[in-house]
């Protein structure tokens, strides 16, 4: 089958402001309270806050973050990773990092977060690489990326969609796959692509991850992880070090810290409790690490967030993020 060689990415600054001013007017109906708002569509949420949030710890499931009012900043591997109304957000694999929001009552952050459906996915990335020829790209975790006019007008169209009951069930995974579609052979859609193919190391290292987040509650080592990942320790742990950003066993305590952070907001589960079900054997030892971590101690945090955030609790699958 014959290539088609791609067309230059759109680096426009972003949405007309009639265009972004629609879409801010929609998601202010469709999330008229802050924190997560549900949809039709399980792998959809949309995000509100009316205040600024500071630099906190978050860990962020695989998904696209499109903030059409607002702003974000993640800071990941001493670098910055900005998305607001003319950047969008892409993570390929779960990663740790800090972030900041800037909002306000006058003017919320307002934010669409897709959780995605890897075998969509990755079906459309196999038929792209078929038919549009870009050079050899390293995968990549996470990146930020100019909005181009033809992504700004997909979520245009939507915001407007889900607008509608009827055309939130019928269309919107439509236009949920055209997303993709759109990420995908964006400025850093080859990198997304790589991520997806589990090209070379990366493939071995992203279901390490994926290991770490199904069973961080039993005894996890680097040898076991290495031994599955089918490396030498030493090769594993550079690699792993190259792809997150933190060493396996640091990347392990992330998660389950982060993971008894939900079960006490969410769950009201005590941090002894919490502890326990995310694979600590001593309280002593999580209220300490807990504490080195975020800052407060589990009770302080726990009375910080309830403070800060309206986060209702999830349905059905497990989410990983933790704040807005």
């Amino acid at each position: 089958m014959k290539k088609l060689r791609a067309s230059p990415p759109d680096h426009a600054a972003g949405a007309s402001k009639e265009r972004q001013a629609r879409m801010v007017a929609l998601l202010k109906r469709l999330a008229p309270q802050e924190g997560y708002t549900l949809t039709a569509l399980p792998d959809v949420r949309f995000l509100r806050s009316d205040r600024p949030l500071a630099s906190t710890p978050v860990l962020y499931e695989p998904g696209i973050v499109v903030v059409c009012q607002g702003r974000k900043r993640g800071l990941w591997a001493n670098e910055v990773y900005l998305y607001d109304a003319q950047h969008y957000l892409a993570v390929s694999v779960p990663v740790p990092f800090t972030m900041e929001t800037d909002a306000s009552a006058d003017e919320p952050l307002l934010a669409i977060y897709f959780s995605l459906d890897l075998t969509v996915l990755a079906s459309l990335a196999l038929q792209v690489d078929e038919l549009i020829e870009s050079p050899p790209t390293a995968p990549a975790g996470m990146f930020s990326t100019p909005m181009d006019d033809a992504l700004a007008q997909t979520v245009l169209r939507f915001l407007e969609a889900m607008s509608s009951p009827v055309e939130a069930v019928l269309l919107g995974p439509a236009l949920v796959r055209e997303i993709y579609f759109r990420v995908l052979i964006g400025e850093q859609g080859a990198s997304m692509r790589a991520a997806l193919a589990g090209r070379g190391q990366f493939g071995k290292i992203a279901k390490a991850v994926r290991r770490i987040h199904t069973t961080f509650s039993e005894r996890l080592t680097v040898d076991r992880l290495a031994r599955e990942a089918g490396m030498s320790v030493p090769t594993f742990h550079a690699h792993f070090r190259a792809i997150t950003q933190s060493s396996p066993m640091q990347y392990l305590k992330s998660v389950r810290l982060h993971q008894a952070r939900l079960l006490m907001l969410r769950n009201e589960k005590t941090a002894s409790a919490a502890s326990i079900e995310v694979g600590y054997e001593s309280a002593s030892q999580f209220s300490r690490e807990f504490k080195r971590f975020f800052g407060l101690s589990p009770s302080e945090e726990i009375v910080r967030l309830k403070s800060s955030f309206a986060m209702p609790p999830l349905p059905g699958k497990q989410v990983w993020v933790t704040s807005h």
